[in-house]
């Protein structure tokens, strides 16, 4: 179906606009879904995506713990990151472990939004053993995907493509599955961490090269599910001020996206900059504490407007996103006084008991209306 404001020649010019959902379909299935809450996840005991979901490290038992705090908290959805090396070391372990976590998620009440690619951290992924925590640096071990050794090199994007079609085409009618997210960050340089400066091409413009292909090689599917990707710090005040990428973002989203850890004020700004797109909103990363982006000010202001809110990091573990980004270049000996990121302790034991009680009581009646429903 064609996006009602899209010109048919301008379809035959870019064909990833082809089979965009309307504005009415993408407003239906925000209205069926109600307000969005949840976290970024990962287990405390995982420092990576590799981590997370290799056969040897994957740990259910924890991964059912943690979201049945996230449950308790009133979060019915969360943003997971997957990798293309999984798929190509096992698929077929790959799509069961998946399979098991979904159905923990759908047990605890949670729907998940499964990120394919990211720009973000350690350019150089490798499977097996992961490296242990650097102490006190923030997400000293994440991962991208695909790597500098792939996405700096164009003529090795089509052996992404099995990855991608294998996952999304398994899981295009599983209700547990919320939304499709491409790609986060796709043009983050990681300049304060480890500087992808050396690309042959700007990173934008080879990220873009493979989102486009991967919008295809999704469309093709046609998931029952909208897709969405992941702007993160650009002006999007006008039309003229927008990057080609984030441009090409917004306009080819079922659903918009977007990062935002600034305070109450600039948040406001930047929902009422992407309310012109007429699409609902997700953002699928904010709380920073130190920059004033907390839960008490932040979460009404996305139930105000609607938008989907995802904070980054449920439980303080081995990624130690509790740390502030700037402990890549300020040693911290011991654990910071404010946390960055984060709600619990591994010991299931609230950071901050106020924040915790603040977040039942604004998903509240969303919780109400889902147990009248059942």
């Amino acid at each position: 179906m064609l996006a009602t404001n899209v010109t048919v020649p301008f379809i035959e010019h870019d064909p990833e606009l082809a089979h965009r959902w309307p504005e009415a379909k993408a407003n239906e299935w925000m209205d069926k879904n109600d307000w969005l809450v949840g976290c970024n996840f990962i287990p405390s005991n995982a420092i990576n995506q590799l981590e997370m979901w290799q056969a040897e490290t994957f740990d259910p038992f924890r991964i059912d713990q943690e979201l049945s705090w996230a449950a308790d908290l009133g979060f019915n959805t969360a943003r997971v990151f997957l990798h293309h090396l999984l798929w190509q070391q096992d698929p077929q372990g790959f799509i069961a472990r998946i399979e098991t976590f979904l159905t923990i998620a759908h047990r605890n009440g949670i729907r998940s939004m499964l990120v394919l690619f990211d720009s973000v951290w350690n350019p150089f992924p490798k499977l097996g053993t992961q490296p242990a925590p650097r102490h006190n640096v923030h997400n000293s071990g994440w991962v991208q995907s695909p790597g500098y050794d792939v996405l700096n090199d164009p003529l090795q994007y089509d052996s992404l493509m099995q990855y991608v079609k294998g996952i999304v085409s398994h899981f295009a009618s599983d209700e547990r599955v919320l939304i499709w997210d491409l790609f986060n960050e796709p043009d983050n340089m990681n300049l304060t961490s480890y500087k992808d400066d050396d690309y042959a091409m700007h990173k934008a413009e080879l990220s873009m090269a493979l989102l486009k292909k991967t919008i295809n090689w999704v469309r093709e599917i046609n998931p029952s599910q909208p897709i969405t990707m992941a702007p993160w710090k650009e002006d999007w005040s006008c039309d003229t001020k927008l990057t080609a990428l984030d441009n090409y973002m917004f306009t080819h989203s079922d659903i918009i996206s977007f990062h935002c850890y600034d305070d109450v004020k600039l948040t406001e700004e930047k929902i009422r900059h992407l309310r012109r797109f007429k699409r609902p909103l997700l953002c699928t990363e904010y709380m920073a504490r130190p920059f004033g982006s907390t839960f008490q000010d932040i979460l009404p202001l996305f139930k105000k407007y609607k938008v989907g809110a995802y904070n980054w990091g449920l439980v303080a573990g081995k990624t130690q996103t509790h740390c502030p980004w700037d402990s890549w270049s300020t040693e911290y000996q011991n654990e910071p006084e404010l946390w960055f990121h984060d709600i619990f302790r591994e010991n299931g034991e609230a950071y901050k008991p106020e924040e915790v009680a603040f977040l039942k009581e604004i998903t509240k009646k969303k919780k109400e209306k889902l147990q009248k429903v059942a």
